[in-house]
């Protein structure tokens, strides 16, 4: 449904990270190579990201395809981070489209996005908007199934459960609806990330760690994580686990492939790709 990245590391201008790659989010917004469901992602975009000494994320989004954005290309030269989060979107029928409907939502230090579905919205989400207090529903920024799993993650973060364990709670409290629940999370120090339906890769090294849909190039060092698995990186290491309790399924083992911990190596750090213009 929609195609999301996370970084952790030196402070890199984001068109490293988005559109300098051969298959960044701006390619994939037109031209995802692993996307299970549907085939663009022109119905809007967000960009978040960290500056050095504010916990806070600042945030980017527009309702539009991110290559029409006469902004965009200009504010991925000139913007470094340390920790980053962006998605493109491919919106669902039957939920309202716009700014307030693109990831990444906010709340605090945290951004969260999803790449996935709730079936049979809104009457299917019943359950689930039911654990929320009223006050936290009025709240949703958009009539969407993300706004609302956000919301729910929410609601455990403020519980006291940390960023893994709050992503992993609201996937098993929605798995019996036939969702897929690719939910994609950070604070500007950890990522959190869950594979439930759709395809996640990382790569990690010296020079910081993405966790992203697809890969964004062909260089080695890309691995996938198993379905049902939750995954949590840091500049410092990778960790997956399995979501539901018994082993993942086996995952591919090449280099764009497998699950396991961080080997720096044979795991190498993000590249910095040549400047690309490429449009649709």
């Amino acid at each position: 449904m929609c195609r999301h990245l996370a970084y952790l590391g030196p402070p890199v201008p984001l068109r490293t990270l988005l559109s300098d790659p051969p298959f960044g989010l701006l390619r994939q917004s037109w031209a995802p190579r692993h996307q299970r469901h549907g085939t663009v992602n022109a119905d809007g975009f967000g960009i978040g990201w960290y500056a050095d000494g504010d916990p806070v994320p600042a945030r980017y989004r527009r309702d539009r395809p991110i290559w029409t954005d006469a902004s965009f290309p200009d504010l991925a030269r000139v913007v470094r981070s340390r920790a980053v989060l962006a998605a493109v979107r491919s919106g669902t029928e039957g939920m309202p489209y716009g700014e307030a409907a693109a990831a990444p939502f906010a709340a605090g230090e945290y951004l969260f996005s999803h790449n996935g579905v709730l079936p049979g919205w809104p009457g299917s989400a019943a359950g689930l908007a039911g654990t929320l207090a009223p006050g936290e529903l009025l709240g949703l920024e958009s009539a969407t199934d993300s706004a609302l799993l956000w919301a729910l993650v929410r609601s455990r973060l403020g519980a006291g459960l940390a960023l893994p364990q709050a992503l992993t709670e609201v996937v098993r409290a929605a798995e019996g609806l036939g969702a897929r629940l690719n939910l994609l999370a950070t604070d500007g120090h950890t990522i959190a990330a869950t594979t439930w339906g759709d395809t996640l890769y990382w790569r990690a090294g010296p020079g910081g760690v993405v966790v992203a849909s697809e890969p964004y190039d062909d260089e080695p060092g890309w691995r996938q994580a198993a379905d049902r698995t939750i995954l949590t990186a840091t500049p410092d290491g990778v960790a997956i686990a399995p979501i539901d309790g018994a082993p993942p399924p086996p995952a591919d083992t090449s280099e764009t492939g497998g699950t396991g911990e961080l080997d720096d190596a044979r795991v190498p750090a993000p590249r910095i790709a040549p400047n690309r213009s490429e449009q649709p």
